[in-house]
């Protein structure tokens, strides 16, 4: 997959269903002169802030909403139709909260970046902040990894530690753990755009 420096940025579509702060953290790094992407949209599955903040850029969004198609399987196929007519490079699941059904993810294989907030194999799923406070864990974290068919299963490609406080709660060690996520989802997609990656299986290094 390591293709040299890339001259031309390459196209970014962002995924996301909240407040987008991580959404946030890709466009802002975008404007960059050398920045090695570029957004050219963002797309969610409902009408929410990510939409907002990216539509105050000047740039497209459209919301792919499940409860305006018939089945799991027809809201996949629209919202395969929709990045596809974007035409991407990259794919990021900045806080997308649906999983990605096979035929998004045969259309865009091996390019699709999601961030997590814990140290994938331990917490996956939609409450990740709260299961590791549950479990009592005194050192969580964040991952990017490529998304595959399975919730949180894909290949890990880069890993950063937030040590739990004892007085943490889930909105504060969320709010910590947001910090290196932002940063390192902006660090991976830069290693992508520049064609860095190399995919062994599941092993995933950055030159």
């Amino acid at each position: 997959m390591d293709s040299g420096e890339s001259v031309t940025p390459q196209k970014v579509v962002l995924l996301a269903s909240g407040a987008g702060t991580l959404a946030q953290s890709v466009l802002d790094s975008a404007t960059g002169p050398d920045c090695p992407y570029r957004v050219i949209a963002l797309v969610s599955d409902c009408e929410c802030e990510a939409v907002t903040r990216t539509a105050a850029t000047g740039l497209p969004t459209a919301v792919v909403s499940p409860k305006d198609h018939a089945d799991r399987a027809a809201w996949d196929r629209a919202l395969t139709e929709t990045v596809r007519e974007l035409d991407p490079d990259w794919v990021v699941s900045a806080g997308f909260m649906r999983i990605l059904g096979a035929s998004f993810l045969a259309e865009f294989p091996g390019r699709v970046l999601n961030t997590h907030p814990a140290l994938l194999p331990a917490f996956p799923g939609a409450h990740a902040v709260r299961d590791a406070l549950a479990y009592g864990v005194t050192v969580t974290g964040c991952t990017v990894h490529l998304v595959d068919a399975g919730v949180d299963t894909g290949p890990v490609i880069d890993q950063r530690a937030v040590e739990v406080r004892p007085d943490d709660t889930e909105a504060t060690l969320h709010e910590r753990i947001k910090v290196h996520e932002r940063e390192m989802l902006v660090d991976v997609l830069s290693a992508a755009a520049r064609g860095r990656l190399h995919i062994e299986g599941r092993k995933v290094y950055i030159s």
